[in-house]
């Protein structure tokens, strides 16, 4: 069967139309701020909206249904369209005038893995970083998700789509209509980022900074709005805690959340997921926070206000803080953990191959996978002793297809392969070794922040250009999960049956 170009292009257009909106709106906030780059932003939107149009026109008439094939076509090529025409603000404005980086940071942004080149972001105009911050939050929940929820106005079924842009082993739905399903998630993902803009506000940061830190925490991006990150706020820990609440919302399934609104508050307590997400958060942050009190220096690696309640406190607020941030991907900072003993690198390095729960905007393998890679682990001793049992994987009390227990072998093994060769493609750019692994896996796990050169309180701007291509395509497939984008490079894939 052919592939259906005309619908490709015509849903091509139709993420080009949401980007270029977004823009416009930028634009708004530039002129509102005076920030003296407001047509530049006005133009890329328009720009981004004539060729969505054009593109959507020509390709109007068009079969009605898209088939999985074409539902992988349109999600890997609709994220790179998007971080394509999302450079235009960065390039017009000359805030980041070189294309290589400004595809870096754009991918980085769409992708929320939160890598930036930028070495001043604070000297950079509101519109933009406004934008910046838009490019998590578009991200976050997936740009196609929004799409599929006003598809049947275009009399086409979005469901392959929505089995693209999230393959994972959950198949939790709200409704039985997608695009039913796909306008809950976008509602709850509003409501969670309008709570937290306005409780950071009345906590002390100013409406700006405010709803910056909202879109990219509910993204689990984790671009900041100042140059130290959230250690600019070390002083009030009281915006520290608002953040990590809904980093562990945002880290959390989304369904969940849903399940919370409608007081099926058992679903949440009876879901293994949510229950080791939670466990491993917990016991993580125990074992940082005993380690930071009686062996590392928070005041020495913190940028600013390094305690305020006492050295408990600060311990346990700076541990809780940075297992959240990477754990759930958003890799915000309070402080550079790289200082805080060999054993807490190696440690944070570990977590950063651990991933929220699916179903949630973080990044990563997702705990859902190591919960069903564990179990069958254990299942494997019972059937080396009973060879002729049938023991099923159990997840939630149900027993498991083994064809999904044969994706999440088959994913982790060529998520460790791409972990791999990623680090082996940065160590040719003389990229030291401590260097190269963080970056591959904070890449690949849309983590942000690394190790070594590219450390928490570094940032990605001495990459070498072909390095950061590199990067953003290992940006790409961790977002997409690997499946969906690295299918695309199958020659079976492109035979017409």
């Amino acid at each position: 069967m052919k592939l259906n170009y005309k619908i490709i292009f015509h849903f091509l257009g139709l993420l080009l139309l949401f980007n270029g909106g977004f823009m416009l709106l930028s634009a708004l906030v530039s002129l509102l701020y005076k920030d003296g780059v407001t047509f530049q932003i006005f133009l890329a939107g328009i720009i981004t909206l004539l060729v969505g149009a054009v593109g959507m026109l020509f390709t109007r008439k068009h079969k009605k249904e898209i088939n999985k094939r074409e539902g992988y076509v349109v999600v890997t090529f609709g994220w790179l369209i998007m971080s394509l025409s999302g450079t235009l603000p960065y390039v017009l404005t000359q805030s980041i005038p070189e294309f290589t980086n400004a595809f870096f940071e754009t991918m980085s942004g769409y992708t929320t893995t939160g890598a930036s080149i930028l070495n001043d972001i604070e000297a950079m105009p509101k519109g933009i970083l406004f934008w910046r911050s838009l490019t998590h939050w578009i991200g976050g929940m997936g740009i196609i998700v929004l799409a599929i929820a006003i598809l049947p106005l275009l009399g086409i079924g979005g469901m392959q789509l929505f089995a693209a842009e999230a393959p994972g082993p959950s198949g939790d739905k709200l409704h039985p209509r997608i695009t039913d399903t796909a306008k809950r998630l976008w509602l709850i993902y509003f409501g969670y980022t309008a709570a937290e803009t306005i409780l950071l506000n009345v906590a002390g940061m100013s409406f700006f900074d405010a709803i910056n830190h909202a879109l990219c925490t509910l993204s689990t991006g984790g671009f900041s709005t100042k140059n130290a990150s959230i250690a600019h706020w070390n002083g009030q820990p009281v915006i520290q805690y608002i953040i990590m609440l809904f980093m562990f919302l945002a880290g959390t399934n989304f369904v969940l959340s849903y399940f919370a609104f409608k007081g099926k508050v058992q679903k949440i307590i009876q879901d293994e997921e949510f229950k080791l997400y939670f466990k491993f958060i917990a016991v993580f942050t125990i074992i940082a926070a005993v380690i930071i009190y009686f062996k590392a220096d928070v005041s020495a690696s913190s940028v600013a206000h390094p305690m305020v309640l006492g050295e408990g406190e600060s311990a346990f607020r700076h541990s809780l803080f940075q297992v959240l941030a990477i754990i759930t991907t958003t890799g915000f900072v309070t402080a550079d953990y790289t200082m805080w003993t060999p054993f807490l690198v190696v440690f944070f390095f570990g977590l950063m191959f651990l991933g929220g729960s699916a179903g949630s905007t973080s990044g990563g393998v997702k705990v859902v996978r190591h919960l069903i890679l564990i179990k069958n682990g254990f299942l494997e001793f019972k059937r080396t002793l009973h060879p002729n049992a049938i023991v099923p994987v159990r997840y939630n009390k149900k027993a498991i297809n083994r064809f999904i227990v044969f994706n999440v072998l088959a994913f982790f093994i060529l998520y460790m392969l791409s972990f791999i060769i990623g680090s082996l493609v940065f160590s040719m750019f003389q990229i030291d070794f401590k260097s190269a692994i963080g970056l591959s896996a904070s890449t690949l796990g849309n983590v942000g922040p690394a190790l070594g050169d590219f450390g928490p309180v570094n940032n990605y701007a001495s990459l070498p250009p072909l390095a950061k291509w590199w990067a953003s395509f290992l940006m790409l497939i961790g977002r997409l999960e690997l499946f969906t984008v690295l299918i695309l490079f199958t020659p079976f894939f492109w035979r017409n049956r």
